[in-house]
């Protein structure tokens, strides 16, 4: 029986042979193998991970190897009528995803036509980074400014290396873009998240309404309320930065490594935001936090 399914399906990724009960594969096989298995990977991560289809997916690739490995199994019993019309079955539906798909596959025939769309997706160019940086400072300035504007409270983690603990426990997962708009709406009065904290890294908001560990620092300052002891407290504990807002006078403020910095002007507090998020031209970046370190505590 074993010898008869070698037979039928030995051929399926190359040339195969039975040799002493073993089935070797030429290197060519192997390559392509490999390769058919990084490109479904690559293709799963970067269009399917955390998306909303992700689970309808997983569920459709399970039914397919299984459906395949019982017709297999059936013609390998010499089930071969069974098994063929597993096959046809199995051919049919595959046919059929495509007319349930079809908004999907229309949207991403539209994504793939884009014009930076290799270059965004395959080429990992610099300058697609420094643009996708820019962006993060550009939103991240507007929300900073609106809320200064109105006095509306706002803490903001943007995290060096990305530490899942600040919000695995306390938090509500987001995985979404950075715009100026949703994080006006987090930090919007009265809403279940606004009194938390937001967790950014890279270009993806991670999670909202997070709670960060308040600094023990008995020499600081009375004046200073939960959200502005909480930046520090984070920043104490990790390589992130805070961004603070105040609720009471509008202030802008940036906690690292412990010390927190006022900004008088918006000017100011977003070239530091290009510095601490990367999006600065390569001569010009600097350690921001031991810049700010040295000027703080000169001014002491």
């Amino acid at each position: 029986m074993i010898e008869k399914f070698l037979e039928l399906y030995g051929n399926f990724f190359g040339k195969a042979e039975l040799l002493s009960d073993n089935v070797t594969f030429t290197m060519k096989s192997g390559l392509q193998i490999l390769l058919v298995i990084i490109v479904v990977i690559y293709l799963y991560m970067r269009f399917i991970k955390n998306t909303q289809a992700e689970k309808l997916v997983r569920g459709i690739l399970f039914f397919i190897i299984c459906a395949w490995l019982f017709s297999v199994i059936l013609i390998a019993l010499d089930f071969q009528i069974l098994g063929q019309i597993a096959q046809t079955l199995l051919t049919g539906i595959l046919f059929s995803f495509v007319i349930v798909f079809q908004p999907e596959l229309r949207r991403f025939l539209v994504h793939l036509g884009q014009t930076k769309f290799v270059a965004k997706n395959f080429l990992f160019f610099k300058k697609d980074s420094h643009e996708q940086k820019t962006n993060v400072v550009k939103e991240l300035t507007e929300a900073v400014k609106y809320c200064s504007r109105v006095k509306r409270g706002a803490l903001i983690v943007i995290q060096k290396v990305e530490d899942k603990s600040f919000y695995n426990e306390v938090g509500i997962s987001i995985n979404a873009d950075i715009t100026a708009e949703l994080i006006l709406t987090i930090f919007f009065p009265n809403t279940p998240l606004h009194d938390g904290a937001l967790v950014i890294y890279n270009d993806k908001i991670l999670a909202a309404g997070v709670l960060l560990p308040l600094t023990e620092d008995p020499k600081l300052s009375w004046r200073y309320g939960t959200r502005h002891r909480a930046a520090i407290g984070a920043s104490e504990i990790s390589d992130s930065a805070c961004i603070v807002v105040s609720e009471e006078t509008g202030d802008i403020s940036i906690a690292i490594d412990g010390i927190l910095r006022k900004y008088e002007d918006i000017t100011s507090f977003k070239d530091d935001l290009e510095k601490i998020i990367g999006s600065s031209e390569p001569q010009k970046v600097e350690n921001v936090f031991m810049q700010n370190l040295l000027k703080l505590r000169k001014s002491k």
